[in-house]
């Protein structure tokens, strides 16, 4: 169809006319309701974006010759970061002649892989990059998916006692507007005013 026809037949039915397949050879093109159709193109973009997994990887960095204490906070960091539903990243960073000790770097990773089984799963075994050794431990299936609808309910919870929160203050704002304004006192009648003035002062 001639460009010209087509653009007579979109204002005769009040509609845009959107090229779809500009590399198209002649291109196409479509009938639309240009501004509706960008609506509902964010509107679904928004809904996958709120639907959509975000996965998170955190870094945890260990040296060859930890202390225990210091092991067991590296640990429970690890554990914490699991349960969350988040993938770790685990560093063990060699210092000098300890370059030549891998095999020592790699027992410790795989004591905390261990120590940790419960939560997660190894996803990358450990491998030597440069002057590192680098493992990545991943959560649980069942675990990562528990931990994004806990933080979904959170989120849920937190909107609606914000909304209430929010009604309740619109709430006493109008009804602080439509409250009576307090009245006068009332004049004392006439007769008593007179009384009064013919009294007797003592």
């Amino acid at each position: 169809m001639p460009i010209g026809e087509a653009l007579r037949l979109a204002q005769d039915s009040e509609l845009d006319l959107v090229e779809v397949a500009p590399m198209a050879r002649p291109p196409v093109v479509k009938l639309m309701d240009y501004g509706k159709f960008k609506y509902e193109s964010a509107q679904k973009a928004r809904e996958a974006r709120r639907n959509q997994a975000l996965t998170v990887i955190k870094e945890m960095r260990l040296r060859l010759k930890i202390d225990p204490h210091d092991y067991e906070t590296k640990k429970g960091h690890v554990e914490r970061f699991l349960k969350s539903g988040d993938k770790v990243k685990i560093t063990v960073m060699f210092r000098g002649r300890e370059q030549s000790r891998p095999e020592m770097g790699y027992r410790l990773l795989q004591r905390l892989a261990a120590d940790v089984s419960e939560l997660g799963v190894v996803e990358s075994n450990p491998k030597q990059d440069g002057r590192n050794m680098v493992m990545v431990i991943a959560p649980h299936r069942n675990a990562a998916l528990q931990a994004q609808q806990a933080q979904h309910a959170a989120q849920a919870e937190r909107r609606q006692a914000t909304a209430e929160r929010t009604a309740e203050k619109a709430a006493e704002r109008s009804a602080d507007r439509s409250a009576p304004a307090p009245a006068d006192p009332q004049p004392e009648p006439a007769e008593e005013q007179a009384a009064e003035e013919q009294a007797p002062t003592s």
